[in-house]
């Protein structure tokens, strides 16, 4: 019996559309049928998880009860961010798929010990946790170029989806390629709208991907 998917999204928008894309495309089907039922929350209206505190926790926690009370039997949230609030989440009773930890086995299933990872602040903290569970080694930007990956950031939320932005987060990642990083990690569910396996000469992990494909293997 599959299971019904509660996706917590908004965080932005795009990039919640990219993960059900994805998670479309990882589903092995016959028929349409054989799709996973999904029901998806889209809440741009989410307080900023960079900038307003715990604000998020709440809400988040709120949209997870909802999305229970639809049916869902599994929630997955697509923001690496938001999941400093997965225990709010969790509360909701429903197990949560950890979009961090999946990002971080699929990079170290590649053979990397140095993960280079492009996130927010708060994001970073995450996966500095849940790499050096595993005895890996996270690697990161300067503080100046993390101010540069944010201000990118927040233009490819206004929908910046330019050749600029992507020669820009391109040249973030081959900066921690520079730092020793032997694989990088799309630890902003926004880094892969402008970055992917051609813009690197090391492995690229697509945590999005990475999530979508985890989803379909709980949920089937």
């Amino acid at each position: 019996m599959s299971k019904v998917l509660g996706v917590l999204g908004g965080m932005g928008p795009a990039a919640t559309l990219d993960f059900l894309a994805k998670l479309q495309a990882a589903t092995p089907v016959v028929r349409e049928q054989d799709h996973i039922r999904v029901l998806v929350d889209i809440n741009p209206k989410i307080p900023d998880r960079n900038t307003e505190g715990d604000a998020a926790g709440p809400v988040l926690a709120a949209m997870a009860a909802g999305l229970r009370n639809a049916g869902a039997q599994v929630l997955a949230i697509a923001c690496n961010t938001a999941h400093a609030f997965a225990e709010q989440v969790k509360s909701s009773g429903l197990p949560l798929i950890d979009l961090p930890e999946t990002a971080v086995e699929a990079a170290r299933a590649g053979g990397a010990t140095r993960i280079g990872v492009l996130g927010t602040a708060g994001g970073l903290s995450i996966y500095r946790d849940r790499l050096a569970h595993l005895g890996l080694e996270a690697v990161t930007l300067g503080d100046h170029e993390q101010v540069e990956f944010m201000a990118l950031l927040y233009r490819i939320k206004r929908g910046d989806l330019s050749d600029a932005s992507r020669q820009t987060m391109a040249a973030l990642a081959h900066r921690l390629v520079g730092l020793g990083a032997q694989a990088v990690v799309a630890g902003c569910t926004e880094v892969p709208l402008v970055l992917g396996q051609d813009d690197l000469t090391v492995p690229f992990v697509d945590a999005t991907q990475a999530l979508a494909k985890r989803c379909v293997e709980v949920c089937r």
